[in-house]
């Protein structure tokens, strides 16, 4: 795919804390009308989903049908789905590029659909290699991390992974807060990623007591 292949507009998927990035793969369970809406459709044109978190102010409703959004998001691409008797959806988007929000443009089916730009993100569809960062070190402070949040990883899959994949797959599963998912989304390349996720994994919370749940 390349730049010119990527529609002017799209629907757009508000999703609070959830980070998907170029390369990345994201499965998603779809329920609300909506949402099952644009899902269909997607599938019936390019099969493109604008993923992009809400930026809540600490004095909004959080049940608000349509919140403020961050200026940046992540395009992803259907790749795989399954309907269910009860006609929701399982599904995965994998990550192809990042988009500023231009403007909304009103409602479709229910969802909200916008203008984009990615012309900024170019460099996403062929990504230049992170320079050579201190992998162990990273790891540790993943380590320290689950265990300071009580969480569990198959580590030998997570040492496995060459350092791309790595760079794609720690931020997206960490539960780090809305406006940390955000800033690892906004880092402009791999290297500015590592410094960042280096950076929110050693400024971690407190450790959990008891073992881990």
């Amino acid at each position: 795919m390349t730049l010119a292949d990527i529609p002017p507009e799209v629907g757009l998927f508000p999703l609070s804390g959830v980070l998907l990035l170029p390369r990345g793969k994201l499965p998603l369970n779809v329920f609300e009308p909506r949402y099952i809406a644009l899902v269909e459709d997607a599938l019936a044109s390019h099969r493109l989903i604008g993923l992009i978190q809400p930026r809540w102010q600490e004095d909004e409703d959080e049940g608000n049908e349509a919140p403020p959004l961050y200026t940046t998001g992540c395009l992803g691409r259907l790749t795989s789905m399954t309907e269910r008797a009860d006609g929701t959806y399982a599904m995965t988007l994998t990550g192809l590029l990042r988009f500023r929000l231009l403007r909304e443009t009103g409602l479709r089916r229910g969802y909200r659909v916008a203008r984009i730009d990615v012309s900024s993100f170019a460099g996403d569809l062929n990504e230049i290699p992170s320079e050579p960062f201190d992998r162990p070190q990273l790891l540790s402070s993943l380590k320290s991390y689950f265990q300071k949040k009580g969480l569990n990883a198959r580590w030998s899959l997570i040492e496995q992974m060459d350092d791309s994949l790595l760079l794609v797959t720690l931020p997206m599963i960490c539960p780090f807060p809305p406006a940390e998912k955000q800033a690892l989304l906004d880092a402009e390349n791999l290297t500015d990623r590592v410094r960042v996720l280096q950076t929110l994994l050693d400024l971690s919370g407190p450790e959990q007591e008891g073992p881990p749940s």
